[in-house]
């Protein structure tokens, strides 16, 4: 995971240092001193240094307290990487429903609230079938 949180982090110096350039041509142009266009652009970026920095320095925090994988290994061997990699969940219907109901809701702010109520019913029958289905181990 150490690769993993240098990208994350490499990510975020790269957008710290984007965020400083912009902040330094906005103010010798005149264009950040307000609170207008040029103070969101820095907060956007702002964003973007912690959409890095957050998972980057959870992998970090994770990489030291756990043994390291055969990808984080230089001695490592294709071999070490053998094994059951992951299990997958079998085809559902769930995620379909979900997304019915998620387009209902946002449907609801066009046409009326009224659509809203069968939208919101399906995104919560999705959610206890899709987690009642994984309690079980196969199709509800």
């Amino acid at each position: 995971m150490r690769r993993e949180a240098q990208l994350l982090i490499g990510v975020a110096a790269f957008f710290g240092l984007t965020d400083i350039t912009y902040w330094l041509w906005g103010n010798a142009q005149g264009g950040a001193t307000n609170l207008d266009t040029g103070f969101g652009g820095v907060v956007m970026l702002v964003g973007t240094i912690l959409l890095g920095v957050v998972p980057g320095s959870y992998y970090f925090w994770w990489s030291r307290r756990m043994k390291p994988r055969p990808e984080d290994r230089m001695d490592a061997t294709i071999e070490d990487g053998s094994g059951t990699i992951a299990s997958f969940p079998d085809s559902s219907v769930w995620p379909f429903v979900l997304g019915m109901g998620l387009f209902l809701t946002v449907l609801s702010l066009v046409f009326g609230l009224w659509l809203m109520w069968p939208g919101l019913s399906l995104v919560v029958s999705a959610a206890v079938g899709a987690t009642v289905e994984s309690r079980r181990g196969g199709r509800v």
